[in-house]
């Protein structure tokens, strides 16, 4: 079973794609280009503190609004090892899935910590935090292998003998 421990970055309900990554950064020539401007409408400062392997956890409808590909690949490109949320809007999710980024929903986390926390996620089993245990569900293998390989394309290409 993996494990891994990660700082936490708080966030509310509703989180939309425009906040993950507004519009007028969509014309900007690479994800890394965009990705400094992740979560810019909410936080400005935000994508700048994140480091690799943080973990954002949120509330409800993480994802809402546009199907925009961009908004998974901007977290998955700051390096944030999950989203923890109370739920997601389902085109974020299979987005999200499709780019590699784990997503774990649980509707307990984010009353509990705060920002700067730690927490260890043991997949497919629990979310351990100050001495307690939350329950989380496993993905089924399927899409664990999309994002154990990175995303979709890098998942078929393994399938199929090209990588």
């Amino acid at each position: 079973m993996e494990q891994f421990t990660g700082k936490v970055w708080v966030l509310g309900d509703d989180i939309d794609t425009d906040i993950i990554i507004p519009t007028e950064y969509l014309a900007l020539p690479t994800v890394e280009d965009m990705k400094q401007y992740g979560f810019s409408p909410l936080r400005p400062e935000l994508a700048s503190q994140i480091q690799e392997g943080d973990i954002i956890v949120a509330g409800k409808n993480f994802g809402c609004g546009s199907s925009r590909e961009q908004a998974p690949e901007i977290i998955k490109a700051l390096k944030v090892k999950c989203v923890i949320a109370k739920s997601y809007a389902r085109i974020f999710f299979r987005n999200s899935i499709n780019n590699g980024l784990l997503l774990i929903e649980n509707d307990e986390i984010q009353d509990v910590v705060k920002e700067g926390d730690t927490i260890t996620v043991k997949m497919g089993e629990s979310i351990e935090f100050d001495g307690k245990s939350y329950g989380i569900t496993s993905l089924p293998d399927n899409l664990m292998d999309i994002i154990n390989a990175g995303g979709l394309v890098k998942a078929m290409q393994k399938r199929n003998g090209i990588i």
